[in-house]
């Protein structure tokens, strides 16, 4: 683990003979830094706030705090916590250090330099804080180049620079083939067994299912309604991450994808997990398979700037080219953004609104293909998450807002709904139920990252009375690729 990424065991000032208190708050911090050490990042987080409402000017404890969060994917409130840490002590290097990798992991590359510059200044034998400075800054010079390239004119597609029909497949290929250029089961079947044993997909197929995929996602609307009748029931699964193994799970336990046994895909199939292009493509061959009755919504990992820190960019790249990820990209941009169950049941991957008053009417409306803009309902369906207490407050990642019980009570009843299904949360359980019953979190990838021990889960959802039925699962075994393999190198050094 690279210096700026550990908790830290410093101590808090002053010799045996220093007030009761700030001895009382190093306790706290000790203990703290055993349940980080044991990954228990949520008590991690509660000592270290115990510590400083203790001792409120010591900058470790924020610095501290600030990796805790880090670990658990709450940019906004690490960003906070080192923010504070820096003030409190301008030579706190890790302080540095932890914003960067906030302002980083919230695409915000610009801030993130800043910061590596400070800590190179300081330090300029330190390897670690060079390599981080250099891979920062050459991210942020290829966005300038990117935004000096791009034209007004509306981007030509990806599409148009194919000559698909001209890709030859070799002899000594032999795995899966589209069937006169068309999805069958017998292909999936092929292809399913022929990721399993890690092998790779031809090109010309891969390219053959995205321009196909585009096709069909094009065609759909922003918001997709759906009618279920009495007797048919579709299972709805949250993130799953690149986590392939567990998705064939999913089918082995819940069965294959057919027009009898319906999906819905809530967001965030890539990222993290190291096999994001087997999960995707699975998924996007079976939306050709069953266009219907086999449902993708777009999570905010569905996005270029999370693909291009959390992997799903680099392992397009390393397994096949730039351009396919470009294609990637176009295809992402048209994938819906939520889905209407019976007009009762409203599932979208992040959350409800910033402001009041949404209706279903301004989610039909929204301009989808695009990247998501910082703020507005768009963003706030990909990013926003439920707390506990009434109102809204700011985001413990650093984008849209959090919303309470009487945030979704309102949307509900302005909109004829009885509740809402979302994702994007990792859960002990796998889901969690919140809001009165109005709120359902559900999380399809078990033993997230291979490392936060959860369950998985999925919803069954019958027509006769769209009860949630809640299916447990465990993760099961991978190949020997870790989490994060493809990620920007500045995200994997020790860092979550």
């Amino acid at each position: 683990m690279a210096e700026g990424e550990r908790a830290e065991h410093g101590g808090g000032g002053g010799g045996p003979g220093r007030p009761p208190q700030e001895g009382e708050a190093e306790a706290l911090k000790s203990r703290a830094n055993e349940y980080f050490k044991g990954k228990d990042y949520e008590n991690a987080v509660k000592y270290y706030s115990e510590a400083i409402d203790l001792n409120p000017t010591n900058a470790i404890y924020y610095g501290n705090r600030s990796l805790a969060y880090l670990r658990t994917e709450c940019y906004g409130y690490a960003l906070a916590d080192a923010t504070k840490a820096i003030e409190l002590d301008k030579k706190y290097i890790k302080g540095y250090y932890r914003r960067a990798t906030s302002n980083m992991a919230l695409g915000k590359f610009k801030a993130a330099l800043r910061d590596y510059e400070t800590v190179v200044k300081v330090k300029p034998n330190d390897k670690d804080a060079k390599m981080k400075y250099q891979e920062c800054n050459k991210i942020v010079k290829q966005k300038a180049f990117e935004r000096a390239i791009a034209s007004d004119e509306h981007k030509r597609s990806v599409v148009d620079s194919l000559d698909i029909e001209s890709m030859t497949i070799e002899d000594e290929y032999s795995g899966p083939k589209l069937d006169n250029g068309k999805v069958t089961l017998a292909f999936m079947k092929e292809l399913m067994q022929w990721y399993k044993d890690q092998k790779k997909l031809h090109r010309k197929c891969a390219y053959q299912i995205l321009v196909q995929v585009k096709e069909v996602l094009f065609k759909l609307p922003t918001l997709v309604e759906t009618t279920l009748k009495e007797t048919e029931k579709v299972t709805v699964c949250g993130d799953t991450h690149g986590q392939y193994y567990d998705l064939l799970n999913i089918f082995e336990l819940n069965g294959l994808p057919s027009e009898m046994n319906p999906y819905i895909f809530n967001g965030d199939f890539v990222d993290r997990g190291s096999f994001s292009v087997e999960v995707i493509l699975t998924l996007f061959g079976f939306k050709l398979l069953y266009p219907d009755h086999f449902h993708l919504l777009r999570g905010n990992h569905e996005t270029d700037n999370m693909n291009q820190i959390y992997g799903f960019e680099g392992e397009v790249k390393a397994k096949y080219t730039a351009q396919m990820f470009a294609l990637f990209s176009e295809v992402f941009e048209w994938l819906p953004l939520a889905q209407c169950i019976n007009g009762k049941v409203l599932i979208m991957h992040g959350g409800l609104f910033s402001e009041d008053g949404v209706t279903l009417d301004d989610i039909r409306k929204i301009e989808r293909n695009r990247q998501p803009p910082d703020s507005g309902p768009m963003c706030d369906l990909l990013w926003s998450d439920p707390q506990p207490q009434n109102g809204r407050s700011v985001s413990k990642r650093g984008v849209s807002c959090q919303f309470g019980p009487d945030v979704t009570k309102s949307f509900l009843e302005r909109n004829h709904l009885d509740y809402i299904i979302r994702s994007h949360e990792v859960k002990p359980e796998g889901y969690e139920v919140t809001h009165d019953g109005k709120c359902i979190t559900v999380f399809s990838a078990p033993n997230y990252c291979d490392q936060m021990g959860n369950k998985g889960s999925y919803i069954h959802l019958r027509g006769s009375d769209l009860r949630p039925e809640f299916h447990q699962f465990t993760a099961v075994p991978h190949p020997n690729v870790k989490p994060m393999a493809y990620a920007n190198t500045l995200l994997q050094l020790g860092m979550m």
